[in-house]
């Protein structure tokens, strides 16, 4: 089994992860954490080009880093190995989550009910939301 979950640094995706890394360390799957660069990046010939320069795939990673750190540590509370991969994305989260899930095949799709984006949300609608709508594949909303 593969598993998706999407962070952006929260506290509410660092839950996403606890609850993710919990659920493929139990089920002996693999735990995929993602993170996604927007607004206005985009992939050009592999590689990720963003207004910001590198700062931005910097803090992107330095966030995968943290939750794959995380998501280990879950593993070894519960004296378990967890395979975990981490992948940046770029684009719309919703859309780069979902696309990337079906592309890779997943199994789940895990998420945060709120990110750092809360105060936009509140303007233009849920990330979270929005990939439930969109998913071919189940989706867990971390409260």
């Amino acid at each position: 089994m593969r598993y998706i979950v999407a962070t952006d640094g929260s506290e509410e995706s660092d839950d996403a992860v606890r609850y993710a890394a919990e659920h493929a360390a139990a089920l002996d799957g693999t735990l995929e954490i993602v993170h996604v660069l927007e607004p206005d990046a985009e992939i050009v010939n592999g590689e990720i080009v963003l207004p910001g320069g590198d700062g931005a795939t910097a803090l992107g990673e330095q966030t995968l880093e943290a939750a794959r750190e995380l998501a280990q540590g879950v593993a070894e509370d519960y004296d378990t190995s967890l395979a975990v991969d981490t992948e940046l994305l770029a684009g719309r989260p919703a859309d780069a989550l979902t696309n990337h899930a079906e592309v890779t095949g997943a199994d789940a799709i895990y998420i945060g009910h709120r990110g750092l984006s809360e105060q936009r949300d509140l303007v233009v609608g849920s990330v979270a939301k929005s990939v439930v709508d969109k998913a071919t594949v189940p989706v867990t909303v971390i409260r």
